[in-house]
């Protein structure tokens, strides 16, 4: 019931976010909250040396996610900024917020790459990288055969960094970007991906399937990873259409991003939170908690809605 509800809210608050944010205003504005909340949560990782209180009340997954989404997001900032600098608007104002969005980039890279596991930073570097690929199509002013050329080439080295990654480790291919455990944990859950149906057990249950096979009754398996959730409550087709509404998703926004003129940073910033959150899904739990959920949600609600021009929208509608 949980997850069916956690669910709905989250297909709503998408449905809210395209319609709300059409407006340029209420795009930026909800850009700058969404920045400063997972700048902030990166904040909290970063100050675990000082700390070490403050950062055992934030779980390490949830606040690793929103560092790795708030890295992208502050990113769009300072783009938002450069922008604002070149169309002649004030100039210090650009320079406040390039900096606001500097400060929030700068915290959110200690915490997503040098707090963090290595399959989360790569999976940031993946987004990094996607936004400079945009970013450099657009100022160089490509042509369509010259895009296509340079995004190949680009999904053939992700390709081949995900492949090594992969190949590091052995066992069920959902366990091998995890986290190191115990080895009669590993095995339960080995064991349950392996008698996991084409349905799966149910979504949201995968604490009370993990019971059957724990040998200690009284411990809790948690999940290692989002993608392991998922797979063990919707088995291969949940699992397999959660993969292709991610990656229709992420074609739409890059598409988009390289569509769109000087507010590319908006669909831009939302396909580098996909392709971040895709990864990191094999990497860690931190997308199962409702907080990444919804703030996903929001992201890719205002990328799809501003991946469309205002004149391309009311030259569709006439």
């Amino acid at each position: 019931m949980n997850a069916l509800v956690l669910a709905l809210a989250a297909l709503s608050l998408l449905g809210v976010t395209i319609t709300v944010v059409r407006n340029r205003s209420r795009a930026e504005l909800v850009l700058f909250v969404l920045s400063g909340v997972t700048a902030v949560s990166a904040s909290i990782l970063d100050l675990h040396r000082l700390s070490p209180a403050l950062a055992t009340a934030a779980p390490h997954d949830l606040t690793t996610t929103l560092a790795g989404l708030g890295l992208m997001l502050n990113l769009a900032i300072m783009q938002l900024a450069a922008e604002r600098a070149e169309t002649h608007h004030s100039v210090l104002r650009s320079v406040v917020i390039g900096l606001c969005g500097l400060v929030g980039a700068l915290a959110s890279a200690i915490a997503i790459f040098g707090l963090s596991g290595t399959n989360s930073a790569v999976a940031a570097s993946f987004g990094v990288v996607l936004i400079l690929l945009i970013l450099v199509i657009r100022r160089l002013d490509l042509s369509p055969l010259a895009a296509s050329t340079l995004s190949v080439t680009a999904l053939i080295g992700a390709a081949i960094v995900l492949s090594f990654l992969f190949e590091k480790s052995s066992g069920p291919i959902l366990l091998r970007l995890v986290p190191e455990m115990g080895t009669e944990t590993k095995a339960a859950l080995e064991r349950m991906l392996a008698d996991t149906r084409w349905f799966g057990a149910g979504a949201g249950t995968f604490a009370a399937v993990s019971r059957i096979y724990q040998s200690d009754a009284g411990a809790v398996l948690t999940a290692p990873s989002a993608a392991t959730a998922i797979f063990a409550g919707m088995g291969w087709i949940g699992f397999a259409a959660m993969m292709a509404v991610s990656l229709l998703a992420f074609v739409r926004l890059f598409l988009g991003a390289l569509q769109r003129g000087r507010d590319s940073f908006f669909p831009g910033a939302a396909a580098a939170c996909v392709l971040f959150a895709l990864v990191q899904s094999f990497a860690g739990p931190g997308l199962l908690r409702p907080a990444a959920i919804l703030c996903l949600s929001v992201i890719v609600g205002l990328g799809l809605s501003q991946s469309v021009s205002q004149l391309s929208r009311k030259a569709w509608l006439q």
